[in-house]
């Protein structure tokens, strides 16, 4: 199993960024890639589009408001991967109550690829979405 892990300083207290990014269905409110996003089975399942026009189906698997993080599957999407499951955590920075650190991790089995290129496709994916969210919250 191959795995990445991409962690971003943005300029908002824990509890901004959360509110910003913390719901299932939010993707769109931050991240330009994802301009749609639809709530299924009652929130656990969104149905996204990316710029291209692909759908993107996911399954929540684990939320924690008070922790402020939430963990998720793949359950159809164009990537070369099985298996994949990962996870969005806001951190609070020591000493800088008007700062977090938003962690993006995930691991998944490379399907029609290799592990580098996987592990590279969701490395970008994961910086460019924390760039965004940099972004966001700087504007």
């Amino acid at each position: 199993m191959a795995s990445t892990s991409v962690s971003r300083v943005v300029p908002a207290s824990p509890d901004q960024v959360w509110s910003l990014i913390g719901g299932f269905d939010a993707l769109p409110d931050w991240l330009p890639s994802i301009p749609e996003s639809t709530a299924l089975e009652g929130g656990r399942v969104r149905r996204l589009k990316n710029l291209e026009g692909e759908v993107i189906t996911e399954r929540l698997l684990d939320f924690s408001e008070a922790e402020r993080h939430y963990s998720y599957s793949i359950v159809q999407a164009p990537f070369p991967v099985n298996g994949y499951v990962a996870t969005i955590r806001v951190h609070a920075v020591p000493g800088r109550e008007h700062t977090a650190e938003v962690q993006w991790s995930g691991r998944f089995n490379p399907e029609g690829a290799t592990e580098d290129e996987v592990v590279d496709l969701f490395t970008g994916i994961y910086r460019d979405g924390l760039d965004a969210l940099h972004k966001t919250l700087s504007g």
